[in-house]
């Protein structure tokens, strides 16, 4: 018997075509073919929800929370849903998902690196992939998955790595969950990190800021006068900062402000190692936290979803403290 899937469309390359003399921009078609896709009538029932028609750099976490909602609403009457994205901020979309989403049917999210107007188009493979995924039984109780060329990744580690490469989306640390045969849908492993923060609201306010040489606090001062909720360091290294912007992290702490350190490295975790001026163990003892191995754009949307759910920094960071990243 088929599996019932729906198909959700938010926008992104895979809806879009190229339009002389504007160049590649969003077009109402791609709700309606999908309909009508015939590989999918073959392996599915099919529905579609055009939730959505943006480009992928519009998609904002507000817009990440009422997806969740709709989803767990509307998956009730689903085996499964695949999500399409736009590709550029979809890791992070997905990984809000598979914090706050209830449900634990498949939910998949797919996507493309080159439109339907180029050679060699890549959405009607991920989709055809993605909707094989929803699917399988397997694929219940893993979390939010990312299908992509054929290969299956959990939302938590995978990362865009290329601007325009069709095998841009990979888990650097930790390798991939499984791959999309033309036979059968293959899993290897099961993520040992998943985590679950329900909540029916976030809080935006949580800013990102990366380290570089040379710098001063002017950033980390910013997010001081318009009342962040939580910084985001994405520091070099085992999490290490440049000792001029000290100052500036104290204040922040003196204003009751949770400032999370995480590596700006593509692999690895931060560690209370260093302890001159600075380094990561100085910076734990000043009252930094450490965010384990989890790049710096994911730790901002898992902090929105804490203090959305608490709204308080003491729980905020007993949580972080107490389930601490690995």
């Amino acid at each position: 018997m088929k599996k019932k899937i729906l198909i959700i469309t938010t926008g992104g390359t895979i809806a879009m075509k190229h339009n002389s003399p504007f160049g590649v921009i969003p077009n109402d078609e791609f709700a309606e073919h999908l309909r009508s896709f015939p590989q999918l009538e073959e392996i599915a029932v099919i529905d579609v929800y055009e939730f959505s028609n943006i480009p992928s750099p519009f998609m904002d976490p507000t817009k990440m929370l009422e997806l969740a909602k709709t989803i767990d609403k509307k998956i009730i009457d689903y085996d499964g849903v695949v999500v399409t994205h736009g590709t550029d901020t979809l890791e992070e979309t997905a990984y809000m998902l598979d914090l706050i989403l209830i449900t634990n049917k498949p939910v998949i999210f797919t996507a493309a690196m080159r439109s339907s107007s180029e050679l060699g188009l890549d959405g009607p493979r991920n989709i055809v992939g993605a909707v094989r995924v929803a699917g399988a039984d397997r694929s219940s109780n893993r979390g939010v998955l990312v299908v992509m060329n054929d290969e299956i990744d959990s939302a938590r580690d995978v990362v865009k790595t290329d601007s325009s490469k069709t095998d841009a989306f990979v888990s650097p640390s930790l390798g991939l969950l499984g791959v999309v045969d033309p036979d059968k849908i293959i899993f290897y492993r099961k993520s040992e990190e998943h985590e679950k923060v329900l909540t029916d609201s976030i809080e935006p306010n949580i800013d990102l800021i990366k380290c570089c040489s040379g710098m001063d606090g002017r950033f980390i001062e910013s997010s001081i006068q318009n009342g962040a909720k939580a910084i985001v360091i994405e520091a070099f290294g085992r999490g290490n900062v440049p000792k001029s912007i000290i100052p500036s992290l104290e204040k922040a702490l003196k204003n009751d402000i949770l400032v999370v350190l995480v590596s700006r490295t593509y692999t690895g975790r931060v560690l209370a190692e260093y302890g001159y001026e600075g380094g990561g163990l100085f910076l734990q003892k000043k009252g930094l936290l450490l965010g384990g191995d989890l790049k710096g754009p994911k730790m901002r949307i898992k902090l929105m979803a804490l203090f959305g759910k608490y709204n308080n920094v003491t729980d905020v960071k007993n949580y972080l403290l107490n389930n601490e990243e690995k």
